[in-house]
């Protein structure tokens, strides 16, 4: 089993790198969502991998951080939804918006995943209600959520990233402007509001 991989990041694109180890490029599939906490080519980098042999190859898939591996793992569990599909859904939500979805049995959400049905979607509660809760959320990369405000920073980062803004410009400015505001009872809007002048 190969768990993750140390070296320089010689190609790199939404779906797939190449990451040098020791001479040898090992070809690996990810999500958008790992693309986008990349560093730069020919350069160091760390990806958690996963290896799945099938009967006319070896595909390995690469994830920033654990939870996202985790997450990979426990979406392809359910009949019907493969690699190349739980790939896509990770690249179409977060592993924070995967997690309340499934704990709110929110079917709407779920079916706005990329080939998943209704029958899907309720497969993906009844199976994972009692795992997802167990993701490591807080080795996920990007925003450090703290406490009751963890889902508010969520909302806002995802508003902002609906207005069409860079997902690591969205992450800066909801920081500073949560720095700012220093409240635990801030609200998703205000945080919006505040956040929008640091990206302006």
């Amino acid at each position: 089993m190969i768990a993750q991989l140390n070296g320089i990041l010689i190609e790199k694109r939404p779906t797939e790198i190449v990451i040098d180890c020791g001479g040898v490029g090992y070809q690996v599939s990810i999500s958008l969502a790992t693309h986008e906490q990349l560093p730069e080519l020919n350069t160091k980098a760390r990806i958690y991998t996963l290896l799945i042999p099938r009967e006319d190859a070896l595909n390995l898939y690469g994830f920033s951080t654990v939870a996202e591996r985790e997450a990979f793992l426990m979406i392809t569990s359910i009949s019907g939804i493969g690699a190349k599909s739980a790939l896509a859904i990770l690249s179409s939500i977060t592993l924070f918006e995967l997690r309340d979805h499934i704990l709110r049995n929110n079917l709407v959400a779920l079916q706005k995943m990329p080939g998943i049905g209704k029958k899907t979607a309720e497969r993906i509660i009844v199976e994972l209600r009692d795992k997802i809760g167990k993701l490591p959320l807080e080795e996920n990369v990007g925003i450090s959520f703290i406490g009751a405000q963890k889902l508010v920073q969520q909302d806002a980062l995802a508003a902002l990233l609906s207005l069409g803004y860079n997902k690591q410009i969205a992450e800066k400015a909801i920081r500073s402007a949560a720095a700012e505001l220093n409240s635990e009872e801030v609200t998703a809007d205000q945080l919006i509001k505040k956040a929008l002048r640091f990206v302006i």
